[in-house]
């Protein structure tokens, strides 16, 4: 049974308040006026002002601490392992392994943004990315546009297809329990192919028009990629730590351990291998650099809205709407699974999927019943997490990867607009979604 106040301010119905407070809340967030994280903590102190929530209940049951402090733990991770250039010795080791060629490399490139993205988070990626990317079409005198557009599909797409990929997925994993090896499972085959099928249309309208000259390749091919490794032994410790940790979500449900536990574990390990050498200043030094690049604003953000959406869990709202999506769908689990795919994958583009998504999973989990309890609902969560990742490939702002690489674009002279970028971006994310849909249906219900 949640757990409620049980005086909401004035004696009004907390359905009402909660569901008010919700709407504007996501509203705010959609306008982007006001910074996100501030919305959604003005918002989790107005359930609990209002009476909607206490704040032990919001902390204790609305909070999930393990997308925290997963969310945490790879943040650290990742800022730390940066520094030794091996993200930009990848790219240009991936350029030179094609010979320089204009549309080999944006292949190896959207690869290698795509391999990442499964790893590391996708806003991470291509802020180690389209630097390099900038850097070779410079050298190459080939239009960057195309290369950028591919890379944001590409992380879109790559951090789909694991736990640790992509925010909702971290979000979905946590709430119900699904590994490291189930996402890989089900969701890594089928974008595989979305990636394969994704380049076709990129190379109709773009690959086979891009061209170079001998001499600018032959400059691209003198790049030194062993240059871009700064510290050869922080390579070697941060590989060491991104292994056990990646070993670690494999082998998680049998060593009883949360996500959380294991990032947070590699990022203390890493931490450690750091500073271990410097004396206390030069490491109070390093952990504040550090801890200054954890992306703070998201994971504030997370926790405002956690608590926003218990409080609409808690009221009742999110039981109602369940009953409601049960209702039209006629209770058929495979037309339930596509709906919330295709729902997923057009919100996704208009809105954040973060707020989407921390909605939808209390509202699946309230479906669990009619459908025959926990385990016959699975498909759900694979139909979830496939649209509201690859929503985001639907227009600039449907994800934050493609805000971070617009704005990239846009100081190196190149600027990528709101609407040509829809007008191509919004039919190839509607591809990704009818192959989607074709595997959820071909895998789950034949």
């Amino acid at each position: 049974m949640h757990e409620s106040a049980g005086h909401v301010l004035f004696g009004l119905n907390p359905f009402w308040v909660s569901l008010a407070l919700f709407a504007v809340t996501y509203v705010a967030i959609v306008t982007e006026r006001l910074n996100r994280a501030i919305i959604a903590l003005i918002g989790a102190m107005l359930m609990i002002v209002s009476g909607v929530i206490t704040q032990q209940a919001a902390l204790r049951n609305g909070v999930d601490f393990n997308t925290l402090g997963l969310l945490t733990g790879m943040m650290v991770i990742v800022a730390i392992t940066r520094k030794c250039g091996v993200f930009q010795y990848v790219a240009v080791w991936s350029a030179k392994k094609v010979n320089a060629d204009p549309w080999g490399i944006m292949v190896m490139l959207a690869l290698v943004t795509a391999v990442f993205s499964a790893f590391l988070d996708n806003v991470t990626t291509v802020l180690l990315v389209a630097p390099v990317t900038l850097l070779i079409t410079e050298e190459l005198k080939v239009n960057p546009y195309p290369y950028l557009f591919t890379e944001i599909f590409a992380s879109n797409i790559g951090g789909t297809a694991t736990l640790i990929g992509d925010p909702p997925n971290i979000m979905i994993g946590s709430a119900t329990g699904l590994t490291f090896n189930d996402f890989a499972w089900h969701l890594a085959p089928v974008i595989l192919v979305i990636l394969l099928a994704t380049l076709v249309p990129i190379y109709l309208i773009w690959g086979r028009k891009l061209s170079a000259t001998p001499a600018a390749r032959a400059r691209v091919m003198q790049f030194s990629e062993h240059e871009a490794i700064t510290d050869p032994r922080l390579l070697k410790q941060s590989l060491f730590v991104l292994a056990l940790v990646v070993l670690g979500f494999i082998l998680a449900h049998p060593l009883h351990l949360e996500p959380a536990t294991i990032a947070m574990a590699g990022a203390a390990l890493l931490l450690l291998l750091d500073n271990f050498a410097h004396n206390a200043e030069r490491q109070s030094e390093q952990v504040h650099k550090t801890f200054g690049e954890v992306e703070w604003v998201t994971i504030f953000f997370f926790l405002g809205l956690f608590i926003v959406v218990y409080g609409i869990e808690t009221a009742g709202v999110l039981k109602w709407l369940a009953s409601r999506v049960v209702e039209l769908t006629g209770g058929n689990l495979a037309l339930t699974a596509q709906a919330i795919l295709w729902v997923s994958a057009i919100a996704s583009a208009i809105v954040d999927n973060i707020p989407f998504v921390a909605t939808m999973i209390p509202l699946i989990l309230s479906m669990a019943p009619v459908y025959g309890g926990l385990q016959h609902i699975e498909p759900l969560w694979w139909s979830l997490a496939l649209g509201a990742c690859l929503g985001g490939n639907g227009t600039l702002i449907g994800a934050s990867a493609n805000l971070i690489v617009a704005g990239m674009a846009e100081r190196a002279g190149y600027p990528i607009r709101f609407l040509p970028f829809l007008l191509l971006a919004f039919p190839l994310m509607l591809l990704s979604i009818a192959i989607s849909s074709g595997y959820i249906y071909l895998r789950y219900f034949m």
